[in-house]
């Protein structure tokens, strides 16, 4: 089909809010069906698709994916991370690691016995880096799904804001284990000698300018907003947009991670500005379903299944692992910080969805050539969980967040 791009973002829009009520009617996340449509429209499944739209949808995918972090930050009030503050660090912190660790190891074990032809010559010149790269790929979580599920259902509480400030930070744990797991792979395969600045600072300064770009940006809507005088929702809207983009333009422009700036940018405005929430909220009822719409049918069009045949052990092991690191490290971090039982009991499955930046970092092992051995598997076990993870992840989301009793009455097949 050689449809046109607006007849197809027509149909990519149409299908993925009619599959998305047809999952709220199953009783599943909106999040789930949109998804499953964009597998469906994938153009290797249908010809309603032209083979090189999902390659031109880049723009439409990074508003999208800017609004939706803003909107992870702006979940995050100060009076509320004071209250559950050391909850969210130590969680975070045992969680991630505790995934890095889980998934490093297993496939440190898993790799020579799956792949003895690739992995059973040098230890340390094949396995040890790849099982690092894995390990470093397990820690950071994608909030956005858990994000669409707490919305759709409207749930509020304890649960839901430990989920969505521990999703909203593991990704600079990630980040920096990837590094670090890069850097160490290099001075295993090349024999180079370990660089402390370029491994540990590196990163650290990465991060430290994403926090200090999205900081700016949320100082400069609030400076803006009350100067002209924005109270509306449409004229807020309209702000909000044009702000949000240059912060994300700006990020990436400068080498920063645009997920973090953005997320910033969210944090700092919700705190800053008084009648921030109650815009934002409107904001959430007027735009939030085209925005999860395009978002997750356009993540579903980009899954690449055939990964899933050929590297399915190491895929189904990556989960399992990754999984167990993450119910056992964010059940320690909260034993630890001494919060609420049901935080213990139900934040981990709403860690689970994974996509977004794992996908990115998983891609740039392209641009590291000694990698090249390797970077192909990586990539391909990497696009095979994705394709896991944001299917049963909402689903885990919206089972953990009703049994924690944060699903308001009514909401339950909305």
């Amino acid at each position: 089909m050689n449809a046109d791009p607006i007849t197809t973002t027509g149909i990519v829009i149409s299908a993925g809010f009619i599959m998305g009520h047809a999952a709220a009617r199953l009783g599943l996340p909106r999040v789930t069906g949109y998804i499953l449509a964009g597998i469906l429209l994938n153009p290797a499944f249908m010809g309603l698709v032209p083979e090189s739209f999902p390659d031109h949808t880049g723009l439409v995918t990074d508003v999208s994916l800017s609004f939706i972090t803003f909107s992870v930050g702006a979940s995050l009030l100060v009076p509320t991370l004071r209250k559950l503050g050391k909850g969210i660090a130590l969680i975070t912190l045992f969680e991630a690691e505790f995934a890095f660790i889980a998934v490093a190891a297993g496939f440190m074990i898993l790799l020579p016995l799956l792949s003895p032809g690739t992995y059973g010559t040098s230890w340390v010149t094949t396995v040890l880096p790849a099982a690092l790269l894995f390990g470093a790929l397990g820690s950071p979580t994608d909030p956005s799904a858990t994000l669409a599920v707490a919305h759709q259902y409207g749930a509020k509480g304890d649960v839901t804001r430990t989920i969505m400030g521990v999703s909203a930070m593991d990704d600079a744990y990630g980040m920096v284990n990837y590094s670090l797991a890069v850097a160490a792979g290099t001075v295993c395969l090349l024999g180079r000698p370990f660089s402390f600045g370029a491994s540990v600072l590196g990163p650290l300064l990465t991060i430290l300018m994403s926090f200090g770009i999205g900081t700016v940006a949320g100082v400069l809507i609030d400076v803006v907003s009350r100067v002209l005088g924005c109270r509306s929702t449409g004229t807020y809207l309209v702000l909000l947009f044009g702000v949000l983009c240059i912060c994300f333009g700006s990020a990436r422009f400068a080498g920063a991670d645009p997920l973090l700036a953005t997320m910033s940018m969210g944090f700092v405005t919700v705190n800053l500005w008084s009648s921030a929430p109650k815009i934002l909220d409107r904001l959430e009822g007027n735009i939030e379903q085209l925005v999860f719409v395009l978002f997750f049918t356009l993540s579903g069009m980009h899954l690449d299944f055939s990964t899933l045949t050929s590297a399915a052990p190491l895929v189904l092991f990556f989960v399992l692992l990754r999984a167990a690191g993450k119910f056992s490290g964010a059940g320690l971090g909260a034993h630890i910080a001494r919060a609420p039982a049901k935080v213990r009991k139900y934040t981990a499955p709403g860690l689970i969805p994974q996509g977004g930046i794992v996908i990115g970092l998983a891609l740039m092992l392209r641009q590291h050539p000694e990698f090249q051995g390797i970077s192909d598997l990586v990539i391909s076990v990497i696009l095979g969980t994705v394709v896991i993870h944001e299917l049963i992840g909402p689903v885990l989301s919206r089972t953990a967040l009703s049994r924690a009793g944060e699903i308001r009455s009514g909401h339950h097949m909305a």
